[in-house]
């Protein structure tokens, strides 16, 4: 039934090697939290067969986040737009549509975002920012309508972006802000989703060898030179060397080698670093980077010279990812969480659906789906994860809008 065998022994998965420590102890805990839920699942099989996913429980706690959020995201006062996309993408992929009303009225405010010196801010008048830039954009090219287009002052945008440049190619995330792998792919996917692409050489010269030089010893990339490799810097770094069309450039068969070694071999999850635990968000984090590199190797010629024959998957345990998320992941109030034990948010609902989608969708149009239809998400892009109809639709639209830059 799962990928490891049935029945097996997992008293004691992890293995520690008679020297227990802090972390070792967690992943112990980990395991034994998440082999709870696969055996519940298992017990009471007569009674539910099929694994579901919790699609009207979702969609109501998703819903309710767009109109009223509880007193603990205040924390998150400047990452608004990161809300509205979170939720409104986690939306497009349960193919749950938003009334007309409600559509305006987050167009609106994300309108109250933008900053008049070009690119989006946290919050109505904050600083323009290159993160909630990035969630602005994908969130209005989701809503995919003619007022949410409109929105987007790409003059100003692109004005913005050269600010934010560096000589070394790299981009800072605001003015005197920090730079790293994140800034140049939110700023490679603003410029492409809003048809700016004649922009992309000059704009991004130098961009290409600064991420390469992100490149570590254990093959991920960290989110600057000399730092450590990690799940989400790498899908940054790498998303936007295949955006530019230079993803030949990084060393492919280093950076294979430890993005499959970090899914976990018991939950089926993936960890963000090495020696870390499982994490729900890095279900796309990871495995989105996986079909994009998978593209890549196959224009290669495989791995290590052998050729890849992986037309009907990725290079990963599909099936896998997809239990994690659909057994240990569902939330039963509404909402996805980071592992079993976890309270649901926004963040891991988006990234957990993004992965699940991404598991379930095959290079060559086939799909692996766990459990009834009803469970098969709507396709998202690898690179920008904005579902693939939003991409097309907004990329169609810029190229017959005008531009004054």
């Amino acid at each position: 039934m799962y990928w490891f065998q049935k029945g097996a022994d997992v008293s004691r998965v992890v293995d520690d090697e008679g020297y227990p420590t802090y972390s070792s102890m967690e992943q112990e805990t980990v395991e034994h939290s998440v082999m709870k839920k696969f055996r519940d699942f298992e017990d009471f099989s007569d009674i539910e067969p099929e694994i579901l996913i919790q699609r009207e429980r979702h969609v109501s706690y998703l819903l309710r986040g767009l109109v009223r959020l509880s007193k603990s995201y205040e924390c998150l006062d400047a990452s608004r737009p990161w809300l509205c996309y979170w939720i409104v993408h986690s939306l497009a992929l349960l193919d749950e549509p938003i009334p007309d009303e409600l559509k305006s009225r987050i167009c609106k405010f994300l309108a109250k975002c933008q900053s008049s010196t070009g690119g989006f801010g946290g919050g109505p008048d904050q600083i323009a920012h290159l993160a909630p830039t990035y969630a602005a954009v994908n969130c209005l090219c989701t809503l995919a309508t003619e007022e949410a287009y409109a929105v987007i002052n790409r003059e100003r945008l692109l004005e913005f972006l050269w600010r934010m440049r560096q000589k070394d190619g790299s981009f800072t995330m605001h003015d005197g802000g920090e730079a790293d792998t994140r800034s140049v792919y939110c700023a490679v996917s603003a410029v492409t989703l809003c048809g700016l692409t004649d922009n992309l050489g000059e704009l991004f010269t130098d961009s290409p060898q600064w991420l390469v030089g992100c490149q570590t010893f254990e093959g991920g990339m960290g989110g600057c030179h000399g730092a450590e490799a990690h799940g989400g810097y790498t899908f940054c770094g790498y998303a936007a060397l295949v955006i530019l069309g230079h993803s030949k450039l990084i060393d492919s068969d280093r950076l294979l080698r430890w993005v499959v070694n970090r899914q976990m071999t018991l939950e089926g999850g993936f960890q963000g670093r090495t020696n870390k635990l499982v994490d729900g968000c890095y279900s796309f984090w990871q495995g989105g980077l996986l079909p994009l590199l998978h593209n890549t190797l196959s224009q290669e010629g495989g791995v290590e010279g052998k050729l890849i024959d992986a037309k009907h998957g990725w290079l990963y345990e599909q099936e896998a990812l997809q239990h994690y998320l659909l057994l240990c992941c569902q939330n039963s109030f509404g909402g996805l969480i980071d592992k079993p034990g976890k309270s649901p948010d926004y963040y891991h609902t988006c990234y957990g659906l993004s992965g699940l989608s991404t598991a379930q969708h095959c290079p060559d149009g086939g799909i692996v789906n766990i459990g009834p239809k009803v469970n098969q998400l709507v396709t998202t892009h690898p690179a920008f994860n904005v579902v693939n109809g939003a991409v097309a639709k907004a990329i169609a639209h810029f190229k017959k809008v005008p531009f004054d830059g």
